[in-house]
Parts: structure tokens; C-alpha cells; sequence
């Protein structure tokens, strides 16, 4: 399966749709071959500039989706055609969708205690069938962290989980990949919050309308700093295009 890579500000997105990507990840499921997929949107772009150890991982990435309405934004202004915004959290559900009632299982590693807990069972009754084999909260300092891959990798998952918050997962995710015997890796942020409940996600309206960064910010008014940096990413790729920047795709098979 072979599909067109965007380079955006340096950072690489795949332009598939969301029923590409669970494919993806379905297919990575049967392999015998370690990827990491993550999902940036432009505060992760605005991050990784300023950041060069966070944007050369997101270059060796197996998989980057365009998770923000901004970056598909961002893209169709540097002349790709980015289809649609693929929501880091929609494709874990497509997957879990996909591999519940198989021998596929899953680890959650991220977000508090409770919240951890309560998104297993969440998923459980939701998904029946899905096979949930562990979970470990996000709150662990880095001396801790070989004692949790030695517990992951007892449980031997083939997708794990990290919900770490941005770039902590993706450096965890990348720093430790080859230490665990885990097939597919997805940072997710906080759909952990999501799949628990306590984070509610935007009506369908909002997300069809790709107005659900706007119900985030008026439903959790304290993610408002966090939300300038999409006029930041915005002015970002504006001032790439007049300097006559221009991004050439690639394909990755």
C-alpha cells in the first residue's frame, strides 16, 4: 500500500483518510515489524520547529495523520490536496471496531488512575470483545519507565497506547521502541479523558463542520494558549509560501 507524504513545515503527514489509516494500522497488526504512528496538528508543527530532537522524530514516524482541521488548512495552502482531517481518536476507535472478538490485544499506558481504569471499562462494554490485557497511569518518573516496559512486554500487546501529552508520548514512543515487544504504537493524547468520560467529545455538528478546536475551547476555556498556536502555525506556512517555499510530495510504501 503505497500513499503521497506532505511536507509541512519539515514535518511529514501522510494524506490518507480515516478508513485508510485504520486499514494501516490493521495491516501493521499482522506484521512482525515494529511501527509508531503519531498525529500531529499544528501545535505539534509549531512545536517540532522549536524543538529539533521532536521533529526528527516525527520524520521517523511509520505514519503521521493530519489530526487538525489547521493542518489540512495548512496543507491545501502549500498545494496539497489533504483529503480530510483524520482524528487520532477516531482511529483508535475504527481499530478497536476492527479487532474486538480477535486475538489482537491492546495496552493502555497514560491520564490518571481513575481515568485509565475507567476507559478500559469504558472501551470494554462499548467494544465487546476487545481485549484490554493492562493499563498504567502517565504519572511515572524516568527512572520508573523500564519497570513498566518489563510489564508491558510480560503481557506481550500487539497495540499500545500512549497517552502522555505532546511530545512526551512521541519521545517515550520513539526512545523506547525497540525495548518493547509491542507490534503497533499510537500517541493519543488525551483520548484516554475521552474514552472514560470525563472529557466529552464536540457534537457531531462541530466535528462535521471541523469546528470541534472551537467547542474544545469554549467547553475548556484553559486550553486557550494552547489554541494560539494555530494563528502562529497559520502565520508559519504564509510566510513559507511568500518566501516561495515549496514542499515537494514523496511517496512511502
Amino acid at each position: 500500500m503505497s500513499f503521497t507524504v506532505c511536507n509541512i513545515l519539515g514535518v511529514p503527514i501522510n494524506n490518507v483518510n480515516l478508513n485508510e489509516a485504520i486499514g494501516l494500522v490493521l495491516l501493521y497488526l499482522e506484521k512482525n515489524e515494529k511501527k509508531i504512528i503519531f498525529t500531529p496538528n499544528p501545535e505539534f508543527i509549531i512545536n517540532a520547529i522549536n524543538d529539533r530532537e521532536f521533529m526528527e522524530i516525527l520524520n521517523k514516524s511509520d505514519l503521521n495523520i493530519a489530526d487538525g482541521i489547521g493542518v489540512v488548512i495548512g496543507a491545501r495552502m502549500l498545494g496539497y490536496n489533504i483529503r480530510e482531517r483524520v482524528p487520532g481518536f477516531d482511529l483508535v476507535q475504527g481499530v478497536f471496531s476492527k479487532i474486538k472478538n480477535t486475538d489482537k490485544t491492546v495496552y493502555f499506558l497514560g491520564a490518571s488512575e481513575e481515568t485509565i481504569t475507567t476507559a478500559k471499562e469504558m472501551m470494554e462494554k462499548k467494544y465487546k470483545g476487545i481485549k484490554i490485557v493492562g493499563t498504567h497511569n502517565g504519572y511515572f518518573k524516568d527512572e520508573e519507565g523500564n519497570i513498566i516496559i518489563e510489564k508491558i512486554n510480560e503481557l506481550n500487546p500487539d497495540l499500545l497506547l500512549v497517552g502522555l501529552g505532546s511530545p512526551r508520548q512521541e519521545k517515550w514512543i520513539y526512545n523506547n521502541k525497540d525495548k518493547l515487544n509491542v507490534k503497533v504504537m499510537i500517541g493519543v493524547g488525551g483520548s484516554f479523558d475521552v474514552m472514560s468520560g470525563n472529557v466529552k467529545r464536540a457534537p457531531k455538528i462541530f466535528i462535521k463542520l471541523n469546528l470541534e478546536w472551537f467547542y474544545r475551547l469554549i467547553t475548556q476555556p484553559t486550553r486557550f494558549k494552547r489554541m494560539l498556536k494555530l494563528p502562529l502555525f497559520i502565520i508559519e506556512v504564509l510566510k513559507y509560501k511568500i518566501k516561495g517555499g515549496k514542499n515537494e510530495g514523496n511517496i512511502k510504501e
